[in-house]
């Protein structure tokens, strides 16, 4: 193989993996947690929309999470090197799901990240204009965090 080719295919290899990672939270979840059971019930990801008990919701990804802030958000392993990703969406308070649930209570929802690995998928929810911190002390002493709901496949 020509060094032309190697280069061509490993920058191939590396977009098809970097793309593979970013849609790790896409398609659709089972309810897991009681939590996500009793409010959202199963959802759906695609690349602008979260269906959550079949309504539609855009949404618009703002960016990746680092390895520490998934730790900090969902307690997961930091030495794992995983990514989250964090979206902004905007469902109103008025919108209700299972058993008339809201995601945030009287508060519109404005911000969701996510965290999948294997065939598991963390959702936190967040209220508030401003996007979430995701430090350990921050998380502890919000009170935009919504909730966190797990699901699976």
């Amino acid at each position: 193989m020509t060094p032309h080719r190697l280069r061509l295919f490993a920058a191939i290899s590396a977009l098809a993996i970097s793309l593979s990672c970013a849609a790790q939270d896409r398609g659709y979840w089972y309810a897991a947690s009681s939590t996500a059971q009793s409010i959202t019930s199963d959802i759906a990801l695609s690349n602008d929309t979260i269906k959550i008990n079949f309504n539609a919701v855009p949404m618009q990804r703002v960016r990746d999470l680092a390895p520490a802030e998934v730790s900090a958000a969902f307690d997961a392993d930091v030495n794992a090197g995983v990514k989250g990703a964090l979206y902004r969406l905007n469902v109103p308070a008025s919108r209700h799901f299972v058993h008339h649930n809201t995601l945030c209570g009287s508060e519109d929802t404005h911000w969701m990240a996510t965290y999948a690995i294997d065939r598991r998928l963390q959702v936190a929810f967040f209220s508030g204009s401003e996007p979430p911190v995701f430090t350990l002390d921050a998380l502890r002493n919000s009170t935009n965090l919504c909730g966190t709901f797990s699901y699976a496949r």
